[in-house]
């Protein structure tokens, strides 16, 4: 039963047939999970014509030794941090978020991302990465005490 189910889905999720021989749709997935720290208070923000959205940045460490070997207890210890920045559109969470997510809180952030362009300031064309976030988990014992 199992294994004739697991094997329908595998070839949905892999190709999808339309009515149409020539054109054959595959599936993909865009799908990002980040765990770390709050790096400020979210913003919600709205332009003329169209729905809200929250936004907040989330840090992520890397970390790694340096030196002799991976195995190693000998060098030293080397950490990146890679900021990120999440957007809520989801009415119910975008809500939440800009409510309970605050500077410093740990959370875990899962979503899809999104690559735009913009025109800063300045006149000057520039990309950005952002993560369109569809769920959100508290970690930080002070943020699910106050839910």
């Amino acid at each position: 039963m199992f294994r004739s189910a697991s094997a329908q889905i595998f070839r949905q999720a892999v190709r999808y047939r339309s009515t149409d021989t020539n054109l054959i749709l595959e599936r993909s997935i865009n799908r990002v999970q980040l765990l770390g720290r709050v790096g400020q208070d979210p913003v919600m923000r709205q332009v003329e014509g169209r729905n809200p959205v929250t936004i907040f940045s989330i840090a992520t460490n890397e970390m790694w030794r340096s030196g002799e070997g991976e195995m190693s207890s000998t060098g030293d210890i080397s950490q990146k941090t890679t900021w990120h920045r999440v957007s809520v559109f989801k009415p119910g969470l975008r809500d939440v978020a800009y409510q309970y997510v605050k500077k410093g809180s740990r959370i875990l952030v899962e979503g899809k991302l999104d690559y735009g362009e913009y025109v800063d300031k300045n006149q000057v064309r520039r990309q950005a990465t952002t993560i369109i976030a569809d769920n959100i988990v508290f970690l930080s014992d002070n943020v699910r005490d106050k839910m």
